[in-house]
């Protein structure tokens, strides 16, 4: 099933913007996508994905047609219910993750990948931008056997059309469990858009994704 969907990608799927404005994306053939939805999931369903600093990807997301939750927090490690301060020490084996809560009759699993993938560097390995460290690993943690046969096959494809100098780096492993961050990590960029941190590095990636004006 996944061959027959993986095609380029349309990125017109994300028409929602931060700011609350509608604003279609051109298309874009640089990446593989799907415009059709996994027969099996007749429900809600949740993807959860770390690409960085959660503040930066739970933006990306917020929006998006067809998610109806975002949440922040911590995954892919081994103490149970870590603080922020634990998990930056590098010892939780956690990563900063998000946990979406999406309606597959508007929006797919692999639409969700693509976006996952055009929104932050997964040939870096252990870091974004000016954060380093392995919480900020580039990871996608499955939920169902599908996800996971998905997200291997659109990595596979990826490194097939040498869209990256680099192989992909990012981690495809079970999502065991998942703990929520702390009350202040959730909604940070709207709740904080004149932070150094939103001005400078998350406002300019929405833009570039065309989810938030100029």
């Amino acid at each position: 099933m996944i061959k027959k969907v993986l095609s380029f990608f349309v990125v017109s799927i994300v028409i929602l913007s931060c700011a609350g404005d509608a604003e279609k994306s051109k298309e874009d053939k640089s990446f593989p996508g799907a415009d059709t939805k996994e027969d099996s999931m007749t429900q809600t369903n949740y993807a959860t994905f770390g690409g960085g600093c959660f503040w930066c990807t739970e933006a990306v997301f917020k929006h998006i047609d067809g998610v109806i939750r975002v949440v922040s927090g911590y995954a892919g490690g081994i103490k149970k219910n870590p603080t922020y301060e634990e998990v930056c020490s590098g010892l939780t084996g956690h990563a900063e993750v998000i946990q979406i809560e999406y309606d597959p009759d508007i929006i797919t699993y692999q639409a969700l990948l693509t976006l996952f993938f055009k929104s932050h560097d997964p040939t870096s390995l252990n870091r974004q931008g000016a954060d380093t460290g392995t919480q900020y690993r580039s990871i996608i943690l499955y939920h169902s056997a599908e996800q996971k046969e998905m997200a291997h096959e659109y990595i596979e494809e990826i490194n097939n059309n040498g869209l990256y100098s680099k192989d992909i780096v990012t981690q495809v492993v079970e999502c065991k469990e998942f703990f929520p961050a702390e009350e202040y990590h959730q909604n940070y960029f709207e709740k904080h858009p004149d932070q150094g941190y939103c001005r400078i590095v998350i406002a300019p990636k929405l833009q570039k994704l065309g989810l938030l004006k100029k």
